[in-house]
């Protein structure tokens, strides 16, 4: 091969190959919070001893994997001193069709969340979204945002407790995008 044809072909087989080596990465977006970043009032509790607005956050997901047939989300705090974390929201079910969530989605009161979707009881005793609300002086707690692509809608029972909810959320996914937010009291 010539060195002139060398300096061609190599570009060109560099290009052809990102094509398959930089597929659209499945990602979650938020107007309302960033990773790594503290979250406001607005997703802080409305009672043991917390006085935010209790709103779930906008979020806004694309690239969904081939084979996608419903999502769930999932809200869990890992640093709650509990020896188990605690789940603040947990949905499944939401529609294919959907690619995102007002703030104030997961408002038990609102009953604004797609329909067909389902809200499992959180960590706080009621199925919607519960927000941030660290012990006072605990430090920094993260609070994992998290959109799984199932390969099926799930079948829970009634009463499904968050530890079954994940299993079969994590069952099915066949992937999933991580906002991790940030709060403390």
């Amino acid at each position: 091969m010539k060195s002139s044809t060398l300096k061609i072909a190599t570009p060109l087989f560099l290009l052809c190959l990102s094509g398959t080596t930089f597929a659209e990465t499945f990602t979650l977006t938020s107007k309302d919070i960033a990773h790594g970043d503290f979250m406001g009032s607005a997703q802080e509790f409305k009672g043991f001893g917390c006085n935010g607005d209790n709103l779930s956050p906008q979020l806004a997901w694309q690239n969904a994997p081939k084979g996608t047939e419903a999502f769930a989300l999932t809200v869990y705090d890992p640093d709650a001193p509990t020896g188990s974390g605690w789940w603040h929201w947990q949905v499944v079910n939401i529609p294919k069709s959907v690619s995102s969530l007002a703030s104030g989605a997961g408002s038990v009161e609102k009953n604004a969340m797609p329909k067909g979707s389902v809200q499992i009881t959180n960590d706080y005793g009621f199925k919607g979204f519960g927000g941030a609300c660290p012990p006072e002086g605990h430090g920094a707690h993260r609070y994992q945002f998290t959109l799984h692509a199932l390969s099926q809608k799930l079948e829970l029972p009634e009463n499904a407790s968050g530890a079954l909810a994940g299993y079969m959320i994590n069952a099915y996914s066949l992937d999933s995008a991580t906002i991790e937010a940030l709060y403390k009291r």
